[in-house]
């Protein structure tokens, strides 16, 4: 009996390495072209997020002196001025005024201060309606707020972020002892 053995043509053999090949190659594309669709959304996320976040958030005197944003949604930082906070419990309504700080400052509770004992800086009517009274919204507490400003010059606010630096400043130990 005469053993058949099949061997394959060196035409053969090319054809299939070079098949091999192909698969290989589009399989890299699909590879860096997914890379590069990644790489793509993520550079649009880092740019529009820069954009979004270049100004957190203005200044009272920036608000008051642009009429281009009456009826925009802003947000909004400020001191409180506390003898003026008036609260309504039976319809939520809340209103105080904010006043101007400064954008740079190395001291908040001086700056907040300093800004709420100066009658001439800027202040601003702030309005908010369906609410509760806040346990931190005190006298030259930091207001954050996030709203619109109305036609009539008030400031209709949605969000409301306290920040009271007197509150979180560190006490002695013996002050903490006498608390407890």
């Amino acid at each position: 009996m005469t053993e058949m053995t099949w061997e394959k043509s060196p035409a053969q053999e090319k054809n299939k390495i070079e098949e091999k090949l192909k698969r290989r190659k589009s399989e890299r594309l699909k590879f860096i072209i997914g890379g590069l669709l990644i790489l793509g959304a993520v550079g649009y996320l880092i740019f529009s997020s820069t954009l979004g976040g270049a100004s957190y958030f203005k200044m009272v005197d920036e608000v008051v002196n642009n009429s281009n944003l009456v009826g925009q949604s802003i947000r909004l930082t400020g001191a409180v001025l506390g003898d003026t906070i008036e609260y309504d419990a039976t319809t939520g309504t809340l209103s105080f005024i904010v006043v101007h700080i400064p954008s740079d400052y190395e001291n908040l509770a001086e700056t907040l201060h300093e800004a709420v004992t100066d009658p001439s800086r800027t202040q601003l009517v702030v309005q908010m309606e369906d609410t509760t009274m806040p346990d931190l919204l005190q006298h030259e507490a930091q207001a954050i707020l996030t709203g619109e400003i109305g036609e009539d010059g008030i400031f209709y606010g949605t969000e409301l972020n306290l920040k009271c630096p007197s509150r979180f400043e560190e006490q002695a130990p013996e002050q903490l002892a006498s608390q407890e």
